[in-house]
């Protein structure tokens, strides 16, 4: 059997290699050609028994071609099918059967039907085998209507210059679609452009912010080890020497400089998002009310702190000592803000921020909000200095006036509780800043009220100390023998597994640094269960509430002490946790 030949004509040469490898694939030899007219050369030549033609190509189109291939006495019986994607209409594919064409195919086509369409042509074709050889080589061309080759050619360039119109109607619609399109993205992105650069600026700035955040995180740990040991000997030192000797003045220095150290390493954690906190609800009037007297001694006389609740207020969670060291630091801030006389306001209200806000404000997300504003009436601040207000250590008071961490500290509980802060304010009118917190559905919790100052409590029972810091461990044992404990010391975990197998007398508590060598303080607690059920445990750590977490201690609860604690808060703890637990 007689293999057939197929000339195919595209100017794409992925579409000449995806068809010829089509073609070739079921069995078909194949031809190309770029053009009509190197198509009509290639086929005068060795005629093919089937052509497939694009129509939009170079030097002469697939119309074209069809046209001359018709007029040809050698080729015009020769099967015609067009495979076109830029003429597609019914318009188009009328014109082109009118021209002789055997098939019009659209594609992409399914390999599967363009094969069969393919076939049937071939197959149609050989059902009139005498056609090519019965016609003269010089007959002339006829038209489909009967027309002569004069009136036929006429009628071909109207309809042709009709297809082309078409056509070119079609793209002149499509580039008017394209042209409205990419006027409209230039006029979004000239005024994206604005929004872009500011938020690159935000971008920076929270960079940077960051750093220094995973930087203060880094740091506290060691921080605190060494606070925890300067702390715990001056409160022993405190304890030997009565209050009337100059060495008690000094020493108090020393522990106030201390206290202040473990100030400043708990706002460099806030601001950082790190610090461990307690949260529950509350109700931000109660609270709020609850400081306005130590606010006013904080600001001074000559201010006038005005409050201003809000009825009905939504709850918040939070941890309160967050609140007090937000309001602490705007008010402070507030007071440094005004020269002589001035006025401080603190607003509460329930707000509802939608997306058009949030668009906005960077960092904010629609929802229910509880707002807490403080305003002041000071010498407010230009853009520069709002540029950089909540970078760490940024101030423009001098340096003994603030250490530049107040609102880089505010910025962090906020943060930190999935809330926003906001600051308005202009040279000579004053500030007003304002922050959002999250609603938080159901109960606030009712005010702590402050426990009576209590005489260190003393104890008889035998604690199991587990420290890998050797100085931290002798000051918290030596805390502890001083009101009656029995300690069992042990600098590593697999220590303390060994005295705890073997107890020369029973261990009422375990108390163990969280974060160690060999196993952390949450699988030392574990192990010691296992074989001593009633055994009480209290943990304790120099790091940062992520850092806290990722071992085993998702909340910071009443067997939790965050370093440095003083010697009351330590005995105070363990002796909370010793009768709580022999009485349950």
């Amino acid at each position: 059997m007689k293999m057939s030949r197929i000339l195919i004509v595209d100017d794409n040469d992925d579409n000449l290699y995806l068809l010829r490898t089509l073609l070739q694939g079921h069995g078909y030899e194949v031809e190309e050609a770029c053009h009509g007219a190197e198509a009509l050369a290639r086929a005068r030549q060795s005629p093919p028994d089937l052509i497939i033609a694009d129509i939009l190509m170079p030097v002469m189109d697939g119309f074209a071609l069809c046209r001359e291939w018709k007029k040809d006495a050698l080729l015009k019986t020769i099967p015609f099918i067009f495979y076109t994607a830029t003429y597609t209409n019914d318009s188009d594919r009328d014109f082109a059967l009118g021209l002789g064409a055997e098939r019009f195919i659209v594609k992409p086509e399914e390999p599967d039907v363009l094969m069969a369409d393919i076939r049937e042509t071939l197959k149609n074709a050989e059902s009139l085998p005498s056609a090519r050889a019965e016609a003269p080589a010089d007959a002339p061309a006829r038209s489909l209507i009967g027309e002569t080759s004069e009136q036929d050619e006429s009628v071909f360039l109207k309809q042709y210059n009709a297809a082309l119109i078409r056509k070119l109607e079609s793209k002149m619609e499509q580039l008017e679609r394209t042209n409205s399109a990419l006027k409209q993205e230039l006029i979004e992105r000239a005024r994206g452009e604005a929004e872009r650069e500011k938020l690159q600026t935000k971008l920076t700035q929270s960079q940077k912010l960051e750093s220094i955040g995973r930087l203060a995180s880094g740091v506290a740990h060691d921080f605190n080890n060494m606070l925890q040991v300067i702390l715990g000997y001056v409160d022993m030192a405190l304890e030997r020497i009565e209050p009337a000797e100059p060495l008690h003045a000094d020493l108090a220095e020393i522990k106030s400089a201390a206290q202040r150290s473990s100030d400043l390493t708990r706002q460099l954690l806030a601001f950082a998002r790190k610090q461990s906190i307690a949260t529950e609800a509350l109700d931000l009037n109660v609270t709020l009310k609850g400081m306005l007297k130590m606010l006013q001694r904080l600001i001074g006389e000559d201010v006038d702190l005005a409050w201003r609740p809000a009825a009905e207020l939504w709850p918040v969670k939070m941890d309160p000592t967050q609140i007090d060291q937000i309001l602490t630091n705007l008010c402070i801030n507030a007071r440094h803000a005004i020269a002589g006389v001035g006025k401080v306001t603190i607003e509460t209200g329930n707000a509802v921020l939608d997306e058009a806000y949030c668009a906005a404000y960077q960092g904010s997300t629609p929802g229910d909000y509880v707002l807490l504003a403080v305003s002041d009436n000071g010498c407010g601040m230009g853009k520069d200095v709002m540029e950089h207000l909540f970078e760490p250590f940024f101030t423009t008071k001098d340096i003994s006036n603030g250490t530049g961490l107040g609102l880089a500290t505010v910025y962090g509980i906020v943060r930190q509780n999935n809330g926003c802060i906001n600051v308005y304010s202009e040279p000579g009118k004053g500030t007003t800043f304002k922050i959002y917190l999250p609603r938080q559905t159901g109960q606030a919790a009712l005010p702590r009220k402050a426990d009576p100052a209590q005489p260190v409590k003393h104890g008889h029972e035998t604690i199991l100390l587990v420290e890998d810091e050797p100085v931290i461990l002798h000051m918290i044992q030596t805390i502890l023998e001083r009101v009656g404990y029995r300690v069992l010391t042990a600098g590593a975990p697999s220590d303390a597994v060994r005295l705890a197998e073997n107890p020369a007398e029973k261990i009422h508590l375990l108390m163990t640094d969280l974060v160690m060598p060999e196993m952390n303080g949450m699988d030392l607690a574990t192990r010691l269960l296992s074989f001593a059920p009633e055994l009480k445990c209290l943990f304790m750590s120099g790091y940062t509430a992520n850092v806290i977490t990722r071992h085993g201690m998702p909340n910071v609860g009443v067997n939790f002490l965050q370093k440095p604690f003083s010697g009351k808060a330590l005995t105070d703890k363990v002796r909370e946790l010793l009768d709580s637990r022999s009485q349950e």
